[in-house]
């Protein structure tokens, strides 16, 4: 059941950052890909400029003269040059200049035609194969309009744009070199693949470490829901097994009078009430963790709720020949539900009565420590070993089960004081020396 939830997390996790990247990516790209488009359009609107101007009308000599950059021609007629022209480069309108050379920083060169599509005449800043321009024409998208068009295609591996303007004869074509510009943006798609990659590897793992730290509480508090209804199950189950029993032996003995099977309804009413106090027990731990917001916390007189538990308990611990030494710092006041607090008194001194030794003494300590008020109910008796320490306060917990039956607990006591302090904000925790006896703190505020 966990293996699946922590698959279903991450399937979640990861398509969620897929179509986050997806659409930060596509947004960058579309971006880039307006600004490209736009600085592209500009500089061939420039260059179609020039081819109509007067300057663009003038033939110009083989090889160029004061071209800008250098370039080598290709077997299409492409050509690579040093990119940006320098200052007195033609067209840049310094006086003194050149000015039969189009603008720009990419090969370029014009295709005049007639009304019919037909090459009336090129232009180009070097030679080009004839098969070049024709070429290049079969790929523009020959539509008679009278307002200017664009577009781009892709020539034995050269990219291309274009800008047809009509003319009175017929139609002006230039052509103009895109490759660098569609360059960056196919290395902005492989970039994007690379990094999206790496990030949703690096993203797998960083989930699945993060589902299984979260699901690691959850998985906890089903193992301890399973155990709590196990426990529960068995404290109800025994009782109930002597319930079953003794009404057996007086089904089995119905002609007997009620004095001689008096035992037999003792076992059952004390078993009875057993049960009754478990379930009390266990409604008020709910109560308790469904009204955490609901109980009323107020100043209250801690030295005055010690005191009254004493006062309680003191039968107890004298019909059990048990010494009582008690230390109480007066006006002692914390912040909290007094009731729930003298609950978790009770508790305490209760299970100190219960496991003292023989003739054994409790003692029952309050002071202030730095902003704290500090519990300590400590008994001599046998103890509790190291490794029972931090699970004493579990549900259903107990150290010996037979000698809690034998005093009548059913393990939910610590339970409850712990999840009353808890409430409070407060801490309660055991130190014991085997063999000693052992001593429990509350620390409130």
């Amino acid at each position: 059941m966990f293996k699946k939830l922590r698959n279903r997390f991450l399937v979640v996790n990861l398509v969620s950052i897929s179509i986050m990247m997806l659409v930060a990516f596509a947004t960058i790209y579309i971006i880039t890909y307006q600004n490209v488009q736009r600085e592209t359009n500009m500089e061939l609107f420039k260059v179609s400029d020039f081819y109509h101007s007067p300057y663009g009308n003038s033939k110009i000599p083989r090889g160029g003269n004061g071209d800008a950059g250098t370039g080598t021609e290709t077997g299409t007629g492409t050509e690579t040059g040093t990119g940006t022209p320098p200052s007195d480069s033609p067209g840049n309108g310094a006086p003194g200049i050149d000015p039969n050379s189009p603008p720009g920083r990419s090969v370029s060169f014009m295709i005049k035609t007639d009304s019919e599509w037909n090459i009336t005449d090129t232009h180009s800043r070097f030679d080009m194969e004839d098969t070049l321009y024709t070429e290049a024409l079969q790929k523009v998208n020959k539509v008679d309009d009278l307002d200017r068009k664009t577009g781009q295609f892709t020539l034995n591996g050269t990219d291309w744009a274009y800008v047809v303007d009509p003319t009175s004869t017929g139609h002006m074509i230039v052509f103009m070199d895109v490759t660098a510009q569609q360059g960056i943006l196919t290395n902005l798609i492989y970039t994007f693949a690379i990094v999206g990659l790496i990030m949703l590897i690096v993203i797998y793992f960083l989930s699945r470490y993060f589902a299984n730290r979260s699901i690691t509480p959850v998985k906890e508090a089903f193992e301890k829901q399973k155990q709590f209804i196990a426990d529960a199950s068995h404290e109800l189950k025994t009782p109930l097994a002597i319930i079953n029993t003794n009404t057996d032996v007086l089904l089995a003995n119905r002609e007997d009078t009620i004095e001689n099977q008096a035992k037999w309804l003792h076992y059952i009413k004390s078993e009875t009430e057993r049960m009754s106090g478990l379930t009390n027990d266990l409604l008020y731990l709910t109560q308790i963790d469904d009204a955490r917001s609901s109980v009323i916390h107020a100043k209250f007189n801690m030295s005055d709720a010690v005191e009254t538990i004493i006062l309680t308990m003191e039968a107890v611990i004298f019909e059990k020949n048990i010494s009582l030494d008690y230390s109480i710092e007066p006006q002692l006041m914390v912040h909290g539900n007094s009731e729930q607090i003298k609950q978790v008194i009770l508790i305490l001194l209760d299970n100190a009565v219960k496991y003292s030794r023989a003739k054994g003494s409790v003692n029952v300590s309050l002071k202030k420590q730095n902003n704290d008020v500090v519990l300590a109910v400590s008994n001599t008796g046998e103890g509790i070993a190291p490794e029972h320490l931090d699970r004493i306060f579990d549900r259903f917990y107990r150290t010996d089960a037979s000698r809690a039956r034998k005093h009548g607990g059913h393990g939910l006591g610590l339970a409850i004081a712990r999840s009353i302090v808890e409430q409070h904000k407060g801490e309660i925790y055991a130190r014991s020396v085997v063999g000693e006896g052992a001593t429990f703190y509350v620390r409130l505020s």
